[in-house]
């Protein structure tokens, strides 16, 4: 059968007669050679013979002694066959380099598939002691592994997506510490996938596991030299291989299959516990260093063109990190596009967070747009209908804050959210405590209402807005409560790295206290920060460990931190366990308050009645709102038809507030329909009142609600 030049990377060739077709994009190369090593054979060199818009292309024959055999269709299917088995590892090389030899890869660079579905390194890197798995100069081939997980996942849990909420978790970080996980099991897919953890997800009640970066990755080299390792993985050398690090050391013993089974059945186990699995993706940039340091993959077959460039030459970096991937070239946009077809069909996944994602819509010209051709392709691919699409919005580019301004059809991490509400509940105590008035209740209540101001112009509804107070960058909840500064001095960076801008307060301790009503005011304020999370308007984002208050002893950019400060550590104390219990019990008590709305609650924002109130039961008014210190207020939420109100009271002051309820709405046609028996306290962040839970009182009656806490009621 005659060579194709697609698809890209390693495949049987369509006839099934065994042969292997091989195709990878080099434009900056003249001719490429595969070198390959079949189980148990030497190393070998071949000319991939054909080229056709910079990609070279050919076919591998079968060995000699194997016999021409028809492969069937299931035997296509696991993408392998006897020209390329399972197992063999490969890579490319220039082919004017050296012409003849056969290279080892243990010694001698040859760059990797951008398709390669597995990756192994062959040789530590020279000169550096006691390297980790993943340092930097290390030695790396490609490996072809088979498509042979048999999926167990028939009814797919698929939410609406209002009702999802989001669980930010890293493979190895959530079960490392785990003391019901078995040993060798912690710290990996399998583990992720373990009854004890899928349990306990379903038990928390989110509907979604976005991992942070599963795809093969590098340490970057400053790293290296100091000892350290990516810990978080943003730093990708396969788009298409599964981190071989999150596999058992059974699997990575058996090889690249073996581990990308493995990371299939936590998959498959997550979704028969009705989780949805995201993946934080990193397409921005890749482990590749800067001109002068070796290459590994792209840099080698064509830095001019996967990697962004000015008209001099020199990079174009909108990431911050190097290496800027150029969307304006089709190719990689092609690249892209295929990885997460990859990812959907072969492994499953559910959704995506895309890491710095404007720099995926920026043209040519490294400007923005959000009809890029990227996004355009990716709202067209049938395969990736009904694919959770979520950006990060901003990069360090010209122009790289893109919040609300990503296409219909995406959701948007928001940091106009995350920011008012630490403001509200951290900078507004802070100014309180030293004479202030703390500001006003108005951005909270935007936020809380779904950020519209972001969103609406761009024609996005609530369900645009993923909103979050912590993600894995930045302070934990708990530190939020307990630091006012940074202590990042283990990464070795001087103190230098992570934001200066945390909007956070300790409580006027610094750290740890051993003040037993400093912890309960702090633990307080999470209660706080989490209970209007998960009352917002818009999809909400949970980071694994903030439901039991972990903390990373002020360390706001532990990327580097592959050990105890940021695994989750199980063992709970009371305050722990309040915490985990009241993120259960708002978790449920949103699920409820959606289940009793229309089907297109929020997503139809003239449907949605959001009702603000003042403390003594009036309506809010503009002087109100802009009253510095008037921080308490009352925000009535339900859907024009629907058959459930929320009604939450939120006291940000000093002292208790006498809050009187608010008529309940439709009072005036309660002949048309049975009139509410009144509103019904459902949780309370103050404990005190929170004893309270399940007894009613009719609109017109006050409850006092304690200071710097949230109440919330249903009509009932």
């Amino acid at each position: 059968m005659p060579a194709r030049s697609h698809p890209l990377g390693v495949h049987p060739s369509p006839c099934g007669d065994g042969t292997a077709n091989v195709a990878v994009y080099a434009p900056g190369l003249t001719t490429v050679d595969l070198v390959l090593q079949r189980p148990g054979e030497p190393w070998q060199r071949l000319r991939l013979g054909h080229r056709e818009h910079g990609v070279h292309f050919g076919i591998v024959p079968r060995p000699r002694h194997v016999q021409r055999t028809a492969l069937s269709a299931a035997d296509l299917a696991r993408d392998v066959c006897p020209a390329m088995p399972e197992g063999t590892r490969y890579g490319f090389l220039d082919g004017d380099a050296a012409p003849g030899t056969v290279p080892d890869p243990a010694e001698e660079i040859v760059l990797l598939d951008p398709y390669g579905r597995g990756l192994e390194r062959v040789a530590p890197p020279s000169g550096v002691v006691d390297p980790g798995p993943d340092a930097y100069g290390g030695m790396y081939v490609s490996v072809v592994t088979a498509q042979d997980h048999v999926w167990r996942d028939e009814d797919r849990p698929a939410p609406p997506w209002r009702e999802t909420v989001v669980y930010e978790a890293h493979v190895k970080g959530l079960t490392m510490l785990h003391p019901d996980i078995p040993h060798e099991l912690r710290g990996t897919y399998a583990g992720l996938g373990h009854p004890v953890m899928t349990d306990y997800l379903r038990g928390l009640g989110v509907t979604a596991v976005e991992l942070l970066p599963i795809h093969a990755h590098l340490d970057e080299a400053h790293l290296t030299e100091n000892g350290l390792s990516n810990y978080w993985g943003y730093n990708t050398l396969g788009f298409f291989a599964p981190h071989a690090g999150y596999a058992t050391a059974a699997a990575r013993a058996a090889g690249p299959t073996a581990v990308l089974n493995e990371f299939k059945a936590a998959v498959d186990a997550l979704h028969r516990a009705g989780l949805q699995v995201f993946l934080d993706v990193v397409y921005n940039h890749t482990a590749e260093g800067g001109a002068a340091q070796r290459p590994y993959c792209w840099r080698g077959l064509g830095e001019r063109e996967y990697y962004r460039h000015d008209e001099h030459g020199t990079y174009v970096d909108v990431t911050g990190c190097g290496n800027s991937m150029d969307f304006g070239n089709p190719q990689v946009v092609r690249m892209a596009l295929d990885s997460l077809r990859y990812w959907v069909t072969q492994c499953h996944v559910d959704g995506f967070r895309f890491d710095l994602a404007p720099e995926l819509g920026r043209d040519e010209h490294h400007h923005f747009s959000r009809n890029h051709p990227f996004f355009v392709a990716v709202a067209a691919d049938p395969v990736l209908q009904g694919v959770r699409m979520i950006s990060e919005p901003w990069d360090v580019g010209a122009g790289g804050w893109q919040t609300g301004r990503f296409p219909a059809g995406w959701a948007d991490w928001n940091d106009h959210y995350r920011d008012t509400v630490r403001d509200f509940w951290l900078s507004g105590q802070r100014t309180m405590r030293r004479g202030g008035g703390g500001g006003t209740a108005a951005r909270l209540a935007g936020a809380i209402s779904g950020s519209a101001e972001l969103f609406a112009p761009h024609g996005r509804t609530a369900l645009a807005s993923v909103n979050f107070v912590t993600a894995h960058d930045g302070f934990t909840m708990h530190d939020l409560t307990a630091y006012d500064a940074k202590h990042n001095e283990a990464n070795l960076e001087h103190n230098a790295d992570g934001t200066n801008d945390n909007h956070s307060w300790n409580h006027d301790h610094e750290g740890f206290s051993p003040d037993a009503h400093v912890r309960a005011a702090r633990a307080a304020t999470a209660r706080n920060m989490m209970a209007t999370l998960l009352f917002s308007q818009g999809i909400p984002m949970i980071t694994a460990g903030d439901e039991v208050l972990r903390s990373q002893q002020g360390n706001n950019n532990a990327y580097c931190q592959d050990n105890r400060l940021s695994w989750l550590d199980w063992r709970l104390t009371p305050l722990d366990r309040a915490m985990l219990q009241t993120t259960q019990r708002l978790i449920r008590i949103r699920r409820t308050f959606l289940a009793a709305q229309p089907h297109d609650f929020p997503a139809t924002p003239e449907d949605v009645v959001l009702e603000w109130f003042a403390p003594r039961g009036e309506p809010m008014t503009g002087e109100l709102w802009q009253t510095d210190g008037a921080r308490a207020l009352q925000v009535l939420l339900s859907a024009r038809e629907g058959g459930a109100c929320g009604l939450c009271v939120l006291n940000g002051t000093a002292a208790p507030v006498a809050a009187v309820l608010p008529a309940a709405p439709g009072a005036d046609d309660a002949a048309e329909r049975p009139a509410p028996e009144g509103f019904r306290l459902v949780l309370a962040t103050d404990p005190q009142l929170d004893e309270l839970t399940g007894n009613r009182w009719r609109g017109g009656a006050a409850v006092t609600v304690p200071a710097q806490s949230v109440a919330l009621f249903t009509l009932e």
